[in-house]
């Protein structure tokens, strides 16, 4: 019983993500981010996401611009037990992260003082992350509980496993703001965006014995199949102000929180054969609950609730907060630094995670823009990315790194109403460690080895990626 639930724990709250901002916030949708960064004193029309106020001094009449930009992303996991099984026990989980093609699309149109504007993209998370050999949450508790029953044995000879661990999150969002001119150096806009929460947590452990014998004749020892797509809404007001003079501009923008409450779509949660989403829609919620915690104890019934039919989890985008200055020092010559907070203590997370959490999220932004003729602008950026991390808030399924990432690229003016953005940034992640405790040996809990133990997550990314400017 113990094995199930260890498999149990480790498939719940599997999540992904592949982006530039907070945990749950995404900043790079515009190609012109991904080759400067710093974008908050924009005029141009990726303003309608950095800088909407701004679009008040931005191009009369219509502009529209379309996005694609491409990620790929590692998040690997080194597990590191020295004397378990009779010897040092070190092994690196390849955990690989990508998104297919990812489209944004900004509209704006400006008349006098007036501006509206708008975006479409993917404004949270964004991708899918695969572990084919599944995760230390799954094999080392395995291995421990075995090897503790007949320590004659090593667990890896007795016994295959296969699993394999896939999650996805994509949080879609639209946006709607409108501007106006207050003063000649004064705008403000409002704003609202509608998220739309897509994902899944899918996988399979299935663990047979190879010597039956040796494991008390039985040679299927674990069997658990998860797929459980969640989905659901939520809305943020957006306000800002841009102030613009001369050469300097200064700007700031407030998004609100959005409450994101999912709902699962529960297609399979079967366990040793028994089959636990018919059990909840037969029985409720509370009658499963009660059932499980018989035969699994309270504490794994109440995590399996989770994902049982239509129950709810939260997945917040935290409220928002950025301040830009750009200034101009000469006409071909630009720089913007920027400051954004992320309040992530303050945003409901899977299993109240939040509240582990040292602090919100902190990045210092840097860019730099120069126009080589009427044709060709260049530039470059950079970003220091400062989450307020914690060990209990790392987990196998869902860990942050802190993290420096570098932007360049350009853009060519095609003709006097065409623009082309390409941009590469990439981003360098410092390694966080999370040691444990000896546990008690053969009790099924993570990392009951009776041996010290201590968890390496890394990380790297990359992202390319081409758009078009229009002017009508």
């Amino acid at each position: 019983m113990g094995k199930k639930l260890m498999m149990m724990a480790a498939l719940l709250g599997f999540a992904a993500s592949v982006n530039a901002g907070g945990l749950m916030t995404n900043t790079n949708y515009h190609i012109a981010f991904d080759r400067m960064m710093a974008r908050g004193a924009s005029f141009d029309i990726d303003a309608a996401y950095s800088n909407p106020a701004g679009l008040a001094w931005g191009q009369e009449g219509l502009q529209l611009s379309l996005n694609f930009q491409k990620p790929w992303q590692n998040r690997d996991i080194e597990t590191t037990v020295p004397g378990f099984l009779g010897s040092d026990f070190n092994k690196k989980y390849d955990g690989k992260a990508s998104a297919p093609i990812v489209p944004a699309l900004f509209a704006s149109y400006k008349k006098d003082r007036w501006a509206i504007s708008s975006m479409i993209g993917i404004v949270g998370s964004g991708g899918f992350v695969k572990y084919d050999e599944g995760i230390p949450m799954l094999n080392v508790p395995i291995m421990t509980k075995l090897y503790a029953t007949n320590t004659a044995l090593k667990a890896d000879q007795t016994y295959t496993i296969d699993s394999e661990m896939e999650g996805k999150q994509y949080i879609f969002g639209g946006q709607v703001n409108i501007s106006y001119k207050i003063t000649d150096f004064l705008a403000a806009a409002v704003g609202i965006r509608a998220n739309y929460y897509d994902g899944f947590n899918r996988g399979h452990v299935i663990a047979t014995a190879t010597n039956p014998a040796a494991l008390g004749g039985k040679s299927e020892l674990v069997n658990l199949q998860l797929d459980c797509p969640q989905r659901g809404w939520g809305f943020a007001p957006i306000v800002s102000l841009a102030f613009n003079k001369g050469p300097l501009t200064v700007t700031t923008r407030y998004e609100f929180r959005t409450k994101i409450n999912t709902e699962n779509s529960t297609e399979a949660l079967m366990v040793n054969g028994t089959d636990v989403k018919a059990l909840a829609e037969a029985k409720g919620t509370e009658a499963t609950v009660a059932a499980l915690s018989t035969q699994l104890g309270s504490e794994m019934a109440g995590k399996l609730a989770a994902y049982l039919p239509n129950e709810k989890t939260r997945y917040d985008m935290p409220g928002m907060f950025s301040l830009a200055v750009g200034y101009e020092f000469t006409n071909k010559l630009r720089a913007t630094a920027e400051y954004h907070f992320f309040d992530d203590k303050n945003a409901k997370m899977a299993g109240n995670r939040q509240d582990y959490l040292a602090g919100g999220t902190n990045e210092y932004l840097l860019g730099l823009e120069y126009d080589i003729n009427e044709k060709f602008t260049v530039s470059c950026g950079g970003q220091r990315t400062d989450y307020g991390l914690a060990d209990d808030y790392q987990q196998n399924t869902s860990f942050a790194c802190d993290s420096w990432s570098f932007g360049l690229g350009g853009a060519w003016n095609v003709t006097e109403k065409i623009r082309l953005n390409v941009g590469y940034f990439c981003s360098i992640y410092g390694d966080y460690e999370k040691s444990f405790a000896a546990g008690t040996p053969g009790t099924g809990g993570y990392y009951s080895t009776g041996y010290p133990a201590k968890e390496t997550y890394s990380r790297t990314n990359h992202v390319i990626g081409i758009g078009v400017d229009y002017k009508f």
